[in-house]
């Protein structure tokens, strides 16, 4: 089961990257087009493999004897360009655990990412669990009572 999980992560994002690249010199809307093939693919990894994801980070928390004790879900992380003025600008997407009472729980659809610096020297990450798949810059709604408690990284 986990080496049929692992091919369906693997086979989704690099579709997404490989059409992305594809369809990229053709459209000439660069970012755009990679952008959406991106969210498409790693969303619907998130989507199909989430409650996977979910429980093989319980499973590494519970056997670091740091087990979760409310609810836990798995949600696409998301960065938006909002807050401080950053070194780096775009969006990127990834996914996040997160944990809270159930009622909250289930109303998170994403963690968005804010990003930004202080000073130039200092680089911030804020994560903020929110009830949208489009958390618009300046508009977040978001979800009291959540907390984000872990970071998916996918390799590409």
């Amino acid at each position: 089961m986990r080496k049929r999980f692992g091919i369906g992560v693997v086979s989704a994002v690099l579709v997404g990257v490989l059409i992305g690249a594809a369809i990229q010199p053709v459209m000439g809307q660069t970012n755009v087009i990679t952008t959406a093939i991106k969210l498409f693919g790693i969303g619907y990894v998130v989507k199909t493999y989430g409650d996977q994801i979910n429980s093989a980070i319980n499973s590494l928390m519970l056997n670091n004897k740091a087990r979760n004790r409310d609810m836990t879900k798995v949600v696409p992380i998301l960065s938006v360009g909002i807050g401080i003025v950053s070194s780096n600008p775009g969006s990127y997407i990834g996914a996040a655990q997160v944990q809270g009472p159930a009622a909250a729980v289930n109303k998170v659809q994403a963690v968005a990412q804010i990003e930004g610096s202080f000073l130039g020297a200092v680089r911030l990450k804020g994560l903020v669990p929110v009830d949208s798949l489009n958390p618009l810059a300046g508009d977040l709604h978001r979800v009291y009572g959540v907390g984000v408690t872990a970071l998916v990284d996918f390799q590409l």
